[in-house]
């Protein structure tokens, strides 16, 4: 089957490892897959921002940058039109972008099957961090693209409620979370040779890999160090980079425990699990409500004991007490510390956690593999013949 996948992705971070994962398990299924998007994301290396479009948002007035965001769907309409005559594909996946009505243009010019995966409601999400500047343009583009694919597939029941709620039909919606590829995390060191490896013997490890941003509240970790009377060193290793680093780094000199926090900086994908091995416990420290953390599935390839908030869009994969420590989101001040130091002073337990979690990915079958065939039995379902 050729699959036409569109997406406008220019950032080559978490949402380019989901486009990449998903694409490899179908062509690994036998289907080709015909990619249309901006090139940029191609050119970089990972970690990326987007370059060039990264610059521009941050000069130009919001209401300019949107206007050229809708601009683009025409550019993209004709890129698509032109890969449709080229490749005569057998449907469309579109991963969903606000203000880009193309693919359902597109759709229907060629009553060509769609199922559209969204990631995040992009309108409340942008609204909430960002601002809109051209609010109505901002939701009709939502709106008329959910309501109008043939299929949507969120990666939680949460933001399926959300989309629910907007007016899409249920039985438009299956949600597929996120997953993993197990041949990724086949090969790794065990913890104390990891640590070894990293300068970080005889320490207790608690880890955080992604982009950190200020909502994270990692500075509650770096005040646990500075309050440990354990007698076991504890260290902080944070993989990856953000904006909140600066003030993180300035936070742990001000306690005296800056020879206790690592930041790698941006990481080779595929060198990752090679720091993440030597966590001892993985960190989720907060999380949007509607979202499916890849970290939190690459953390249980790697059988750590997590520690997460106890939300609705976590709990539909963790389960506090069975295969995580999850801490009520109320009180995260407190409530987050103190699951960590429950974990820091029981080593039985986060190995328990940590093989549960583990096998949770194989038994609910969080596996990319499995994602691209619930994948195509929905293209079925949409009347594509496979």
């Amino acid at each position: 089957m050729k699959i036409l996948y569109h997406h406008r992705i220019a950032s080559k971070d978490g949402q380019f490892v989901h486009i990449e994962e998903l694409t490899e398990a179908l062509k690994r299924l036998g289907h080709e897959i015909i990619f249309i998007g901006p090139k940029i994301v191609d050119e970089s290396e990972f970690g990326s921002e987007g370059g060039f479009i990264s610059t521009l948002k941050r000069t130009i007035p919001g209401f300019v940058y949107e206007l050229i965001e809708f601009c683009y769907a025409f550019v993209a309409y004709f890129k698509l039109l032109n890969a449709v005559k080229t490749h005569q594909p057998d449907c469309l996946y579109e991963r969903y972008s606000l203000y880009m009505p193309a693919g359902i243009w597109i759709k229907r010019q060629f009553n060509l099957p769609m199922i559209l995966e969204v990631n995040a409601p992009l309108y409340a999400e942008r609204k909430k961090y960002d601002g809109i500047a051209l609010p109505w343009l901002a939701r009709w583009t939502e709106q008329f693209t959910w309501r109008n694919a043939d299929h949507l597939v969120p990666v939680t029941q949460v933001l399926a409620n959300t989309m629910i709620s907007t007016g899409v039909s249920p039985a438009q919606i299956s949600v597929v979370p996120n997953g993993i590829n197990p041949q990724r995390f086949s090969n790794f060191p065990g913890t104390e040779e990891a640590k070894s490896r990293l300068g970080l013997d005889n320490k207790l490890v608690l880890g955080f890999t992604g982009f950190v941003r200020e909502w994270h509240r990692l500075d509650r970790v770096i005040d646990l160090l500075a309050k440990n009377q354990s007698g076991i060193t504890r260290h902080l290793l944070l993989v990856g980079d953000g904006p909140a680093r600066d003030n993180l780094e300035k936070h742990a000199r001000s306690l005296g425990v800056s020879n206790q926090v690592t930041f790698t900086g941006i990481i080779p994908r595929d060198k990752v699990v090679d720091y993440v091995a030597a966590f001892d416990i993985a960190l989720q420290p907060d999380v949007v409500a509607y979202a499916s953390p890849l970290k939190l599935f690459e953390y249980m390839a790697l059988g750590r004991a997590i520690v997460a908030p106890d939300t609705a869009n976590i709990r539909e994969v963790l389960n506090h007490d069975s295969n995580a420590l999850l801490f009520n989101t109320k009180d995260m001040n407190t409530t987050f510390p103190n699951a960590v130091e429950v974990l820091c002073e029981n080593p039985v337990l986060r190995e328990q956690l940590g093989e549960k979690a583990q096998s949770t990915l194989s038994d609910r079958g969080f596996i990319w593999d499995n994602n691209a065939r619930r994948i195509i039995n929905l293209f079925r379902t949409i009347g594509v013949e496979v």
